[in-house]
């Protein structure tokens, strides 16, 4: 008896499909010359938007790191320039009784010669260098920011300074401590000064 090998429906039948190799490589094995239009294939427009994309996201992170650094440095000198500023005017402060004592001495002729007006004045063109700058003269314009009232023999509504007991000092545009001073009225002649002017404009 012979064996009969089973026939195969067609449909059955499973064809391998083709493999495709595609080689990206940009020098050629056998000839060993650089392929013309460089490795493989260029790339599709998807992969080109896909790549400006990324290359967009990496610069804006690069920006944003920049401005972080920039502020970081700015923060640093800004806080450098405060503890210098906060130091120099604790040590100014421990300095104005000095100064008080220096302005009582001027008053009583000390500080007219000898070596007490050398001392005085190389200390207080030191503090002028520095941005110390002393206000509070008497017939000054009355200010409460700048001004301590403590006697008022003033009626008028400009009052100015009288006596002053103690300067007060800026250090820079910063007031670190106000004059002690009385207040009264401007003389008569502050107060026709603004009528001469007046009268003259006319």
């Amino acid at each position: 008896m012979t064996s009969q090998e089973p026939e195969l429906d067609p449909v059955d039948v499973e064809v391998d499909e083709p493999i495709t190799v595609t080689d990206r490589r940009r020098i050629d094995p056998e000839t060993g010359e650089v392929r013309p239009g460089g490795a493989g294939e260029a790339p599709s427009s998807e992969e080109a938007s896909a790549g400006s994309a990324e290359v967009a996201e990496l610069t804006a992170a690069l920006q944003r790191e920049r401005a972080q650094f920039a502020n970081y440095k700015r923060r640093t000198e800004e806080e450098k320039q405060g503890r210098v500023a906060y130091g120099k005017q604790i040590l100014i402060d421990k300095l104005l009784p000095v100064l008080d004592d220096l302005d009582r001495a001027r008053e009583h002729g000390d500080l007219e010669g000898g070596p007490l007006k050398g001392v005085a004045d190389k200390l207080i063109a030191t503090l002028d260098a520095e941005g110390l700058t002393k206000f509070g003269t008497p017939g000054d314009v009355f200010d409460p920011e700048l001004h301590e009232a403590v006697q008022n023999d003033g009626s008028g509504a400009e009052p100015v300074l009288g006596a002053v007991y103690r300067s007060g000092y800026r250090l820079g545009d910063k007031v670190i401590r106000t004059a002690m001073v009385t207040v009264t009225d401007p003389e008569p002649a502050q107060q026709a000064e603004p009528q001469n002017h007046q009268s003259g404009a006319q």
